[in-house]
């Protein structure tokens, strides 16, 4: 209940109070179950990361589910930036991630992969979503500042003689130009390296995760 009642307020605004508001007991009353406001969000930490859902077995091909998994894991850590702040320090249990493991490595063992080819890939996926949460929360908070990572290279170059910094000047350009989805173009690259480290014909996976895409 006290998992439950922290997760319902949200990592962000949880306090021994509110928790215990919620619940309709003392804040003293809470010290009889969990020691304090770190164990408190560990507790609320593991109950939303046990509430994250890997993809749905659909029957679909290896690197569509991976797919799914990128972009839920990255959307729920970027929605809850204090989760990643708790995955991060080690809140979650291992007790949590066994299910979990055992259900990516048995959907990918059933799809061809030896067990440490399955632990690689999904681990690769996993850290590559992680990321880029890390990268759009960053981004977020400079943008509510007023400060977003473009404006300020663009600030950076205005200030430096004009042969400095060439390639980062090419960077900043496409940045600025080039409209996409750098998530989606790094995902993709990510895919179509396990993809040709498997012997797999690219084109043709990247026609299914392109019609997921367009589902989407």
């Amino acid at each position: 209940m006290i998992a439950q009642a922290a997760h319902e307020i949200g990592l962000r605004d949880l306090t021994m109070k509110a928790v215990a508001d919620r619940l309709g007991v003392s804040v003293p009353g809470l010290y009889h179950h969990i020691e304090g406001k770190s164990d408190l969000m560990r507790l609320a930490a593991e109950y939303s990361a046990s509430r994250i859902e890997l993809p749905k077995d659909r029957g679909q091909h290896w690197a569509v589910w991976l797919y799914e998994w990128a972009h839920y894991n990255r959307d729920a850590f970027t929605a809850q930036p204090e989760l990643l702040t708790q995955f991060t320090e080690g809140a979650i249990s291992a007790d949590r991630m066994a299910t979990t493991f055992e259900t990516v490595l048995a959907r990918l063992v059933a799809e061809g992969f030896s067990v440490p080819d399955a632990q690689l890939a999904y681990a690769t996926i996993s850290e590559f979503a992680v990321g880029a949460a890390v990268h759009a929360i960053r981004e977020r908070r400079a943008a509510a500042e007023g400060r977003p990572s473009v404006a300020e290279f663009h600030r950076v170059l205005a200030l430096s003689d004009p042969d400095d910094f060439p390639h980062l000047r090419r960077m900043i350009a496409d940045m600025t130009t080039r409209a996409g989805d750098r998530f989606q173009e790094g995902l993709m690259l990510v895919l179509r390296g396990i993809c040709e480290d498997r012997g797999q014909s690219w084109p043709s996976v990247r026609a299914k995760l392109r019609r997921r895409a367009r589902a989407a």
